[in-house]
């Protein structure tokens, strides 16, 4: 939203090459960003599995190995990020395109970086199913806080799945889809940063594991 939304212009593969040659150096902020959030991401996954693993380990388990797959995608597909800075470099062997055409290949590994993020999206969204189906039977977290969540790993079900059998139809349940993630998430994390877990309870179930 913040580097790339500035950066990109949808459907302007020159503009964009412009944009990106400009700022090169906060596209590679970002991409640097992502990597140092995915970084987190593994801390916050171990936490969720310590917490979730007393309402049942073998779920917990799973929605932990989904989550390290979606990391792992979305890590890689952080190349396609790179790639557009190669085409738009100046090294000697690019002189065999035209400006045009590396604008536009630039501009397609933008693309392809998309339909990666929406392939990790589906692991995630498993993720968000379980880990949602063991916060409603924790009685350490609310039930809601649970419902919301399997309610966005349904949404970003749908969309990844849409984007890559019918893009059309992702474009237009974008962004409406990936709201309810928004609203579920937001409260969750607000919920653990505020409230916290009922430690009581959880150290009762913890005791019978």
């Amino acid at each position: 939203m913040f580097i790339r939304g500035k950066i990109i212009v949808s459907g302007d593969a020159a503009a964009t090459a412009h944009n990106l040659i400009a700022s090169e150096g906060l596209w590679r902020a970002g991409i640097a960003g992502d990597l140092l959030m995915h970084l987190l991401d593994i801390l916050v996954m171990l936490v969720f599995y310590l917490l979730l693993r007393t309402v049942n380990k073998k779920l917990a388990l799973m929605a932990l190995l989904f989550n390290l797959i979606q990391t792992a995608v979305l890590v890689a597909n952080k190349i396609t990020l790179l790639v557009p800075l190669f085409f738009l470099g100046n090294a000697a062997y690019l002189k065999a395109f035209s400006p045009q055409q590396l604008q536009a290949l630039a501009y397609t590994s933008i693309k392809a970086h998309d339909y990666g993020f929406g392939i990790g999206l589906i692991f995630f969204g498993f993720t968000c199913l379980l880990n949602g189906y063991l916060i409603r039977n924790s009685g350490f977290l609310p039930r809601f806080i649970g419902s919301l969540m399997q309610i966005a790993g349904a949404c970003y079900l749908i969309n990844s799945v849409a984007l890559i059998l019918d893009p059309s139809l992702a474009s237009r349940l974008f962004p409406f889809i990936l709201l309810p993630p928004f609203v579920a998430e937001l409260i969750f994390s607000l919920w653990l940063l505020i409230k916290g877990i009922d430690i009581a309870k959880w150290q009762e179930k913890a005791s019978r594991w």
